[in-house]
């Protein structure tokens, strides 16, 4: 599998990443078996997060066997020193070692939240004590909102960003190009979220990905050609979905790599204006 530099850090990673919610509620066996596959197919980067249910604790064992290996990136909640703090410690132990390569704020969406982690007291204060302990190794967050990003940029040096990037949100509610355009001024590192998602749920529909929130592609041709187009931005990586077919299908996708022809692209276009994009979120 390609593997693209994370900005300025010179690491060096897999460009489908393995989105921890795969092994959420699988067996020890069925945890182990995901993630043997992965890196037999390439994948070096692997995410996950406390909110993921029991995650963690399926992927820190699966894990163990590669760690040396692969590129490991765990977030957070919490935003304040002490419960950021106290959250790393515990995730660390779940995932059985004695480092992340990437420690993220998860999920920052509001003004409200990038002021309290870059205020005295803060959790950015705990993530920088973290890095100099060598608990972590690189810092960075995940943002819902290109204000969020905007804003996390403008206080911190940090080392990467993961954020949705998907073709109907750029071109239905120009989500991103903003958010892309400052990161790579400063340098940063690009992760993609939500690749592969489409719309949002209707309501009373049968939910084909019940762990996904949002509707994902239900092909292997739409996830080839939605991949290809987050691929085809500045981006290291996009970071699979929650069910281990998406992550497959992305790894199909991610072996025939070609940048999205125009032609492709207007009809990508045309297909997003007909759908409900999931960010920004209303």
């Amino acid at each position: 599998m390609e593997k693209r530099i994370l900005g300025r850090t010179g690491e060096k990673l897999s460009v489908v990443g393995f989105g921890g919610i795969v092994v959420t509620d699988t067996t020890p066996r069925e945890a182990a078996a995901y993630v043997k596959e992965a890196v037999e197919r390439g994948v070096n980067y692997f995410d996950v997060a406390p909110t993921y249910g029991n995650a963690q604790e399926r992927l820190g064992p699966a894990l163990e066997p590669y760690r040396k290996d692969v590129f490991l990136a765990c977030k957070t909640v919490k935003r304040t020193r002490d419960e950021a703090a106290e959250q790393v410690k515990a995730s660390l132990e779940m995932l059985r070692t004695d480092h992340v390569d990437l420690y993220q704020f998860h999920g920052v969406t509001t003004a409200e939240d990038v002021e309290t982690i870059l205020a005295p007291g803060g959790a950015l204060e705990a993530f920088v004590e973290a890095r100099e302990k060598g608990l972590v190794r690189h810092i960075g967050f995940s943002a819902h909102s290109e204000e969020a990003a905007l804003g996390l940029m403008k206080g911190f040096d940090f080392d990467s960003i993961l954020f949705p990037l998907n073709f109907v949100t750029w071109y239905k509610e120009d989500f991103g190009p903003r958010v892309i355009e400052e990161a790579q001024k400063r340098g940063m590192g690009i992760l993609a979220l939500k690749a592969l998602a489409l719309r949002s749920w209707k309501d009373g529909e049968t939910k084909k990905w019940p762990k996904c929130w949002y509707k994902p592609v239900d092909t292997y041709d739409e996830a080839e050609i939605a991949l290809r187009w987050t691929l085809s931005l500045p981006v290291t990586a996009a970071v699979s979905p929650s069910h281990a077919e998406l992550l497959w299908w992305a790894c199909d996708a991610a072996e025939r790599l070609n940048p999205i022809s125009a032609i492709e692209e207007t009809g990508l276009q045309a297909k997003a204006e007909t759908l409900a994009a999931i960010f920004p979120e209303g």
